[in-house]
């Protein structure tokens, strides 16, 4: 197995989640609700499908928190892409016009490519 590249356009309710590979080749693409034992199963799933993944989102609280708190208490490492930088690199990506999906797919094929991209910040609690 390899590495694997997970982003999460993060929503208040649901989120979605594309996971890709060295070559940007979509793995998985899967919409989720924002509760643990959904996250929890979708972590499960994105880490069967390489040995190492790092997982991108767009947002940095809010309705991500849980999402992020789940990932990092699972030594999962998370990079924030500001939803600024997502709509910019959005306009070099093909396919349909703005969805949580081709969000997503941004998002991974961000993590996967930028090496400046920080973790976001994790609060105690949250």
């Amino acid at each position: 197995m390899a590495a694997i590249w997970a982003g999460i356009d993060a929503g208040k309710t649901h989120h979605h989640c594309v996971a890709i590979d060295e070559g940007g080749r979509r793995l998985l693409s899967r919409r989720v609700t924002n509760d643990e034992p959904e996250l929890l199963e979708l972590l499960g799933d994105v880490l069967a499908l390489g040995d190492e993944v790092t997982w991108g989102i767009d947002l940095a609280d809010g309705g991500a928190a849980l999402a992020i708190a789940i990932l990092i208490n699972h030594g999962q490492p998370v990079r924030y892409i500001s939803g600024r930088a997502i709509h910019r690199a959005s306009e070099g990506y093909r396919g349909e016009g703005k969805t949580d999906a081709k969000d997503a797919a941004v998002i991974a094929d961000q993590a996967r490519i930028r090496r400046e991209l920080h973790q976001p910040p994790h609060r105690p609690g949250h």
